[in-house]
């Protein structure tokens, strides 16, 4: 049986007539650049997010850099993070001007310890920038304090956890909601993708939002007027068409991966070489990922690829040990919960088509790797 880690085409052929009719009006209109569309979508995600407002941008690591730019950072600035990411979390601070500085991950949810954030706080932290890992918030009701007292910026990653949320103090509280700002990511592997590559900002500051528009736009409010050197990063009407078509079907999608995630829980339960992923109980979990920790995990994964089902290592080294990040001086077990989730975890197919002999074919494969 073939068992792709990802199938999109499923998703198309679902969805395809609602996609096309609104790819096909951009066409008709030719207007590609921004656009009625993509107000529209950024209305509909800053509403999704709880947030007052939405920009959108090139792509999900603009949407990570361009909100640090607005912070005005200077040579010696610190911006904390984790090292287990996507390179874009660390690369776009080190782009921005800024020093990354990582503090390590809990064990069970791979997210920022927030324990370790107040310790790692020096005068001249300027952001903290949360992770929401493979689909699931971080402690912001535990970092947003700290923020408060200490004067820094809560820049949220939420490029994994469109539609994510958490409870705080006993209500719902959204990724992207509560940081200064947030970037999310239409990259197509995501729960919400386009057609390419595109990202959005959201934030509920005025002034963050007004800065970031400028910025994506070369630097500029009017068209050949400058007030500052900024980027070309605008979304495309195409994407914000296509992601329009998909964003009625986001909250089905994210429940149809729960179900599936569940059902992995219970058929793995009992296998003492693999750890099932953890979700923080305060959390609903979107499972952009679902992946195990496994013991003897490159084995396992080429038996896996054996059978015929695609898998993925999220993420193999930690951001902390690659060559680029060489200078900021951290030594191999600087984050040893870090280096040793790259060691073990491995996603499995989660997509939302996933039948149940598909999800039966990967637990048996995995047991029979492990003789039960």
């Amino acid at each position: 049986m073939n068992v792709p880690l990802l199938d999109l085409r499923l998703q198309h052929r679902a969805i395809e007539r609602e996609v096309m009719a609104r790819v096909m009006a951009v066409v008709e209109s030719q207007h590609f650049i921004l656009g009625e569309l993509v107000l529209e979508l950024e209305a509909a995600i800053a509403g999704l997010s709880q947030a007052r407002f939405g920009v959108g941008v090139a792509s999900g690591t603009d949407a990570l850099l361009l909100p640090l730019e607005a912070l005005d950072l200077a040579p010696g600035d610190e911006v904390i993070t984790t090292p287990f990411s996507f390179f874009a979390t660390a690369g776009t601070i080190h782009n921005a001007g800024a020093r990354p500085v990582f503090v390590d991950i809990e064990p069970g949810t791979y997210n920022i310890d927030i324990a370790q954030v107040e310790a790692a706080l020096t005068p001249r932290t300027r952001a903290v920038m949360p992770v929401h890992l493979f689909g699931q918030m971080a402690a912001m009701e535990r970092l947003m304090p700290l923020a408060e007292r200490h004067g820094f910026a809560v820049l949220e990653d939420a490029c994994q956890a469109i539609g994510a949320r958490r409870k705080v103090g006993g209500a719902w509280r959204m990724a992207g909601e509560l940081g200064t700002a947030s970037g999310f990511s239409f990259f197509p592997t995501k729960n919400l993708g386009g057609w390419g590559d595109g990202g959005m900002v959201v934030t509920s500051d005025q002034r963050m939002a007004d800065r970031v528009r400028s910025l994506r736009m070369h630097g500029g409010t009017r068209t050949y007027y400058h007030d500052e050197v900024g980027t070309n990063s605008r979304l495309d009407a195409l994407q914000a068409a296509v992601l329009l078509a998909k964003l009625p079907h986001l909250g089905a999608w994210s429940a149809a991966r729960r179900a599936n995630a569940a059902w992995y829980d219970a058929a793995l339960a009992g296998l003492e070489a693999v750890r099932t992923p953890l979700t923080d109980p305060a959390n609903e979990h979107i499972f952009h990922q679902y992946v195990i920790a496994a013991e003897r995990r490159d084995a396992l994964q080429e038996h896996l690829k054996a059978e015929g089902i695609g898998t993925a290592v999220y993420y193999p080294l930690p951001l902390h040990q690659q060559r680029c990040f060489a200078y900021l001086g951290y030594a191999a077990g600087a984050f040893p919960v870090s280096e040793a989730a790259a060691r073990s975890v491995l996603a499995l197919p989660i997509y939302p088509e996933l039948t149940e002999e598909q999800r039966a074919y990967v637990v048996r494969s995995i047991r029979s790797f492990y003789g039960r």
